[in-house]
């Protein structure tokens, strides 16, 4: 059995888009991740309910994960009733995985940044590692610097310097890797299309195709 790491990357994929896809790509391959799995949130603790329903956004994130063999996609958080915490999440995957398989959590700076908000974060590291992308040209210190202290308390304490670190422990470490940030945002492609403007090029064909046929967002 292989014990390489899984990435987990969640969000309410309303609709996925080539930002979402380009960090898994290049997190999956600065970190040698077996498998990253694309996990739909259900019910968003932190932002609005998503514009469209759980099985549109689950269709569309298959069909943008489908032509990647490191790709999969998780739905356990669409299926559970109540909020969506991650806490659960890594907890379940963990109970399935067992206690010595790394996981790592792939956050945008943005989202690292609340992650002291989030539910039961500090119990986050007994369950995998944080791995943290962030835009080159962007200096860590800018953003370290707008950490609440007890974020970074544990960053300070959490960091790793080498990327390949977390296959040696099943979770509890930071890592900051720099990736091809994609200025494209969800709520930009919902009004394009709510504007009767194209969103070609900002996610893939298929979904594109998907929203234009279930006549999505319009």
């Amino acid at each position: 059995m292989s014990t390489a790491p899984i990435g987990i990357l969640g969000g309410t994929f309303d609709p996925i888009h080539y930002g979402h896809l380009r960090l898994a790509e290049e997190l999956g391959e600065r970190l040698r991740l077996e498998e990253v799995r694309f996990v739909p949130s259900g019910t968003p603790p932190h932002r609005s309910a998503p514009a469209v329903t759980a099985d549109h956004r689950l269709a569309m994130t298959r069909l943008a994960a489908a032509d990647n063999a490191r790709f999969s996609v998780d739905e356990r958080e669409l299926r559970r009733a109540g909020p969506g915490y991650t806490f659960d999440t890594l907890k379940e995957l963990r109970s399935n995985l067992g206690d010595a398989r790394p996981l790592a959590l792939l956050l945008g700076a943005d989202a690292f940044l609340e992650f002291a908000t989030w539910h039961r974060w500090r119990e986050i590291f007994g369950l995998a590692h944080v791995a943290v992308a962030h835009r080159p040209g962007f200096p860590v210190e800018r953003w370290t610097e707008r950490m609440p202290e007890p974020l970074a308390r544990e960053y300070s304490g959490r960091l790793m310097q080498q990327p390949l670190a977390i296959h040696l422990a099943p979770a509890g470490g930071i890592i900051v890797v720099p990736f091809t940030a994609l200025e494209i945002s969800a709520t930009a492609i919902r009004d394009m299309l709510r504007a009767g403007a194209s969103p070609r090029y900002l996610l893939p064909a298929a979904v594109l195709d998907y929203i234009r046929s279930h006549g999505l967002y319009s």
